[in-house]
């Protein structure tokens, strides 16, 4: 390659989105990124919503224990200024976001950034999440991860809520929620185990 395109094509921003239920390895591949671009020399910032302190207040941390430093944000501008200096951003968690945060993901972009975001597809009940179905038509790249179905062994489709409450967002884990693919989900949702 040339120079010139090298440049070129090195600094053009993108936006990739890494999605599925609970217990699917979201966190886990967006760590795995963030650490290869840290291995490049690129300068890595990672955010996540303030409101996720389930295991640290400063780390993103999958449930397999890996963690990567990351900086708590309340809203999806304060990115945009802290992330200035950065070649690849971060974003676990970014259903907890409001839809701001596809404005912000998109700017960084046209900045000539790599991002990165990692959230939940759809919530408890399996309906969308939050602006996670806007980032994934804004992205170039989308990968889907899958848990596997505690019930029978499928991939699983969607977080079932084990303990009752009706609201959208409760932070959990193992404790909250269970993978289930779509026939299980279907077999406990109808017997009113939700």
């Amino acid at each position: 390659m040339t120079s010139l395109f090298q440049e070129e094509y090195t600094h053009r921003g993108r936006i990739e989105v890494v999605c599925g239920s609970m217990f699917s390895g979201k966190t886990e591949e967006l760590i795995r990124r963030l650490k290869r671009a840290k291995f490049a020399r690129q300068r890595v910032e990672i955010y996540k919503p303030a409101i996720d302190t389930r295991y640290s207040e400063e780390e993103v941390v999958s449930h397999d224990s890996n963690s990567i430093l990351s900086t708590p944000v309340d809203a999806p501008a304060s990115i945009l200024l802290l992330s200035a200096d950065a070649d690849v951003v971060g974003i676990d968690e970014a259903q907890f976001f409001d839809q701001s945060i596809v404005d912000v993901c998109n700017e960084l972009a046209e900045r000539g950034k790599r991002v990165i975001v990692a959230g939940l597809d759809m919530d408890f009940l399996g309906k969308p999440f939050g602006p996670m179905p806007a980032l994934m038509a804004v992205a170039e790249e989308v990968t889907k991860v899958h848990a596997i179905c505690v019930r029978c062994g499928s991939l699983a489709h969607v977080s079932h809520r084990i303990v009752s409450g009706d609201k959208q967002v409760l932070l959990g884990e193992k404790g909250e929620y269970e993978p289930l693919c779509r026939m299980c989900y279907a077999k406990a949702v109808g017997k009113g185990e939700e």
